[in-house]
């Protein structure tokens, strides 16, 4: 199938007088008739439900569905973005291991691993995503167990070159992981280009509508863990917490990453998504192809109107021409990007705040990506108890506004910032 139905019918195939969409499948628990029959999905012999922490059947549909648009072999669900980075990296990185990740990825990320992740015992080294070949692989060192990145990092809007850090990652024996929630599987599909792992926040374009918090992680099933053994223990050594069992031999590279993640960290950690929100999600997942060409097309509009305005300083958006990451875009976005434009105000922190109180169709919201338009100005909001030298100094100019371009005319999107920029 092509992508587009794909987003429409992948994942769930009703049987004969079964319910065209997919069931809610809201239940904890899972009725059997013996207690062999329980043993045997406790070890693993077969394929079943007991318990919805760790799975079931409704957020396995999407979970295909989301598996079969990257193109990956086994995905499962979590449920936030955050949990799906987290899982997707504690899997295989565990205390006395080491990062490196792409600086330009988003703030929560950053914290994740420079902060959270570091009290694990997990070190990290920060590469600029324009670091040349010999930069990147000096980040590299003997205990280095994965590389990280953003397709579109938000929100500095760089674009990965995921096809140079999938080699060095590669050259040094270990996997590349690309979070993919601004560009989705309709605009890059990472694996395609060398990325091991794909996670994305699927609250984003995913759901589309705002509905639901929820992540989702997908193996490519290309990485061979036992040819790297000695790195990841974890996947390649009996698990002294499941039966012994070792998962890349059991299930091989196609089943281990994805079975591990499930079997062990959802058992543990209990980050699970609901079957309510996973039925809402695929309802999103349904009409994604058709939403993120509106998207694109919106962002492109709103960043080329920007470009030409006198009391814009700067405009960040990788489909404009002139921008830095162009090339990159073309090459790995070249259906479009994403709706997310952010841009520099002359004038400061007052300028942003009058600009912002003045919009009508934009709403001021710490969302991104979905049906409606919103915006956010970082300085008085997010980062609020930061000064304007501080602000700078972290990359974030007190003028800064970030724009998630939503489903709207691009007329009315155009209209309602040149009327907010006259009352700057």
């Amino acid at each position: 199938m092509k992508l587009n139905t794909k987003c429409v019918q992948a994942g769930y195939t009703p049987k004969n007088g079964e319910s065209r969409q997919i069931p809610i499948v809201q239940s904890t628990t899972f009725k059997y008739d013996t207690s062999e029959d329980m043993g045997k999905l406790f070890d693993l012999e077969a394929s079943g439900y007991f318990y919805s922490r760790l799975q079931n059947p409704t957020c396995d549909f999407v979970a295909a569905k989301i598996a079969a648009l990257e193109g990956g072999a086994a995905a499962m669900l979590t449920s936030s973005g955050q949990a799906a980075n987290f899982f997707a990296m504690f899997n295989i990185c565990e205390n006395g291991g080491h990062i490196v990740s792409s600086s330009s990825i988003y703030g929560g990320t950053f914290n994740l691993i420079a902060v959270t992740m570091a009290k694990m015992g997990i070190e990290v080294t920060f590469v600029s995503p324009d670091a040349s070949d010999d930069e990147l692989n000096a980040a590299f060192k003997p205990n280095t167990k994965l590389v990280f990145g953003e397709t579109i990092a938000n929100p500095a809007l760089t674009v990965l070159d995921i096809e140079k850090f999938a080699k060095a990652a590669h050259a040094h024996g270990v996997p590349l992981i690309v979070d993919n929630t601004f560009p989705t599987p309709v605009h890059c599909r990472p694996i395609e280009w060398g990325a091991d792992i794909v996670t994305h926040s699927t609250t984003k374009y995913m759901d589309g509508h705002g509905s639901c918090v929820g992540g989702a992680i997908v193996d490519s099933g290309k990485f061979d863990w036992l040819a790297h053994a000695d790195k990841f223990p974890g996947l390649c050594e009996p698990d002294d917490s499941y039966h012994g069992i070792a998962y890349a031999k059991k299930f091989g590279i196609a089943g281990a990453f994805i079975t591990k993640a499930t079997a062990q960290l959802m058992r543990d950690f209990g980050s699970a998504q609901s079957p309510q929100s996973a039925f809402i999600l695929n309802l999103g997942l349904e009409s994604l192809h058709v939403r993120m060409a509106r998207h694109a097309e919106n962002g492109q509009a709103v960043a080329e109107f920007l470009s030409g305005q006198e009391k814009v300083s700067a405009v960040n958006f990788p489909g404009l021409e002139g921008n830095k990451y162009y090339p990159l875009f073309k090459k790995y976005l070249a259906a479009g990007a994403c709706g997310v434009v952010s841009f520099e105000l002359k004038g400061g922190r007052a300028a942003a705040e009058k600009f912002m109180k003045a919009l009508k169709v934009f709403a001021i919201e710490t969302h991104v990506a979905d049906a409606r338009s919103c915006c956010l100005n970082p300085a008085t909001s997010t980062h609020r108890q930061m000064t304007d030298e501080q602000l700078a100094a972290a990359g974030i100019p007190a003028g800064l506004v970030r724009l998630s371009c939503g489903l709207e005319d691009k007329e009315d999107l155009v209209a309602d910032l040149k009327q907010a920029l006259g009352a700057v």
